[in-house]
């Protein structure tokens, strides 16, 4: 029993030695594929021979993303982004001291953001979502693709509506704090994100706005404020950033400020009235007429003109009846 019990352990401990040495020789057979082989297309090899798993495993990710698919024959190979990048082969292997590629994307590189771009537009201009990107303000703030977008990252960080936030935010960071604000879009949950308003390549309508215009991009979602009514609200139909922040305030709804200070930037008020409460002291029961505290507490202008975007009833409707006014 003894003899036995020993043979199958020594047949135990070969079978490990075994799939160790075929598990290195996958390892091994693997790095050299990676080292020696195209990652993408024909043409490749030549990167790849020193942009290895070893030096650069970043770079070998672009295979996990759309840039890396074999089966797509519009799929680019390293020199149709970076160059034929002679004189960085020939200096590769020198250290530091090597050429940089003919095109970098790094923020600390010397290619114009224009000769970036140019890589990406030769496929990506054909789309209609950037057709507007000649003039827009990103371009003229000469920001590249690669600012915003990474390529050699199976995570790309701006086409998720949780971490895209985050990319818009290195630059307006007015737009973070106001975000964060009591009321606001569903941007901080993760629920919505830039892109659902805003076309960052470029559009015809105002403020990068995805439609013509700003009430026709807020119409995508809230489409019970579109008319025609009979008594239109005509703010509303200009632009809905005059009475609202879609980005954050600290009034509900996302007003700049509540009623009816807000409608009195417009409206001439019934009474006048005050942030405070001077002056505005209920009126006895038996008086007549308006009285301040009535306007400014609660909701104000609100209380009456329930459909302020817009409705189909008699926009001057006074409750009070005509006799006690004579």
């Amino acid at each position: 029993m003894t003899g036995l019990t020993a043979g199958k352990q020594h047949m135990k401990r070969l079978r490990q030695v075994l799939l160790g040495c075929a598990f290195v020789g996958a390892l091994m057979g693997m790095g050299c594929a990676l080292a020696g082989d195209d990652i993408v297309l024909k043409g490749d090899a030549k990167c790849t021979a020193c942009h290895d798993e070893g030096d650069s495993p970043e770079v070998l990710l672009i295979g996990k993303t759309k840039h890396g698919t074999n089966a797509d024959t519009r799929t680019p190979t390293c020199t149709s982004c970076h160059g034929t990048s002679e004189t960085h082969l020939k200096g590769a292997g020198k250290g530091d001291k090597s050429p940089l590629p003919d095109v970098t994307y790094s923020r600390k590189g010397k290619t114009p953001a224009d000769a970036r771009n140019d890589a990406c537009l030769t496929c990506h201009q054909k789309d209609a979502k950037r057709m507007f990107w000649m003039g827009s303000t990103h371009q003229a703030r000469d920001l590249s693709c690669s600012s915003c977008h990474r390529i050699h990252s199976g995570q790309d960080k701006v086409r998720d509506k949780r971490t895209q936030p985050e990319v818009c935010y290195t630059c307006h960071k007015e737009q973070r704090a106001q975000a964060n604000r009591v009321s606001h879009h569903p941007v901080p949950e993760g629920k919505m994100g830039c892109s659902d308003c805003h076309n960052v390549h470029g559009s015809a309508g105002p403020k990068l706005m995805k439609r013509d215009s700003v009430v026709e991009t807020c119409y995508t979602c809230h489409m019970e404020k579109r008319g025609p009514f009979v008594h239109n609200h005509e703010p509303v139909n200009d632009d809905c950033s005059n009475c609202h922040n879609p980005h954050g305030t600290t009034a509900e709804s996302m007003l700049k400020m509540r009623p009816p200070f807000l409608c009195q930037q417009c409206h001439t008020p019934h009474v006048p009235a005050d942030a405070s409460l001077y002056r505005q002291t209920p009126k006895p029961p038996n008086s007549i007429g308006w009285n301040g505290a009535s306007v400014t507490q609660g909701r104000g202008c609100l209380n009456c003109h329930t459909q302020i975007h817009g409705s189909n009833n008699p926009a001057a409707t006074n409750p009070t009846p005509q006799f006690l006014f004579r």
